[in-house]
């Protein structure tokens, strides 16, 4: 059997004469089946309906059940020790700071999540988690809705 030799990193075009390297008869496709004759779905699992793939899906209702869900940057609480004592926490500040990409925190919006030790009071008007909302209002900071 011979070996095949590929010039510089291109694709090598099958089924184009003997002396390309991969002519000829089956051009490395194996002799008959499936898989020979054409492409074969990503979800194919050898029924006619694609039912087991279906079945392990969650039923949502709606127009937009199809469409992924965005999800917001998480933010620890330990960098909000960056900001100075009393400042307002939004979108313009934490990308002031340099804590988030301004393009990203527009696109999927910030969470700040309680990991680590608050130990400055501020004013926070981004979303937060229960535990850093009670971190934040005993040290007598404020939470905007």
């Amino acid at each position: 059997m011979a070996t095949i030799k590929v010039v510089s990193g291109r694709k090598k075009r099958v089924g184009r004469g003997y002396g390309s390297g991969k002519g000829g008869h089956t051009v490395g496709k194996g002799q008959k089946g499936q898989k020979t004759r054409g492409k074969i779905g990503v979800i194919f699992e050898g029924m006619k309906m694609k039912k087991s793939l279906i079945k392990h899906l969650p039923l949502r209702r709606g127009k937009s059940k199809f469409k992924a869900r965005k999800k917001p940057l998480i933010v620890k609480s330990r960098y909000l020790n960056l900001l100075p004592a009393g400042a307002t926490v939004n979108l313009e500040t934490l990308v002031k700071a340099g804590i988030v990409n301004e393009k990203d925190a527009k696109t999927y919006g910030v969470k700040i999540l309680g990991d680590g030790e608050v130990t400055k009071k501020l004013k926070i008007a981004v979303p937060i988690s229960k535990s850093l909302a009670n971190k934040i209002e005993k040290l007598g900071g404020e939470i905007v809705k």
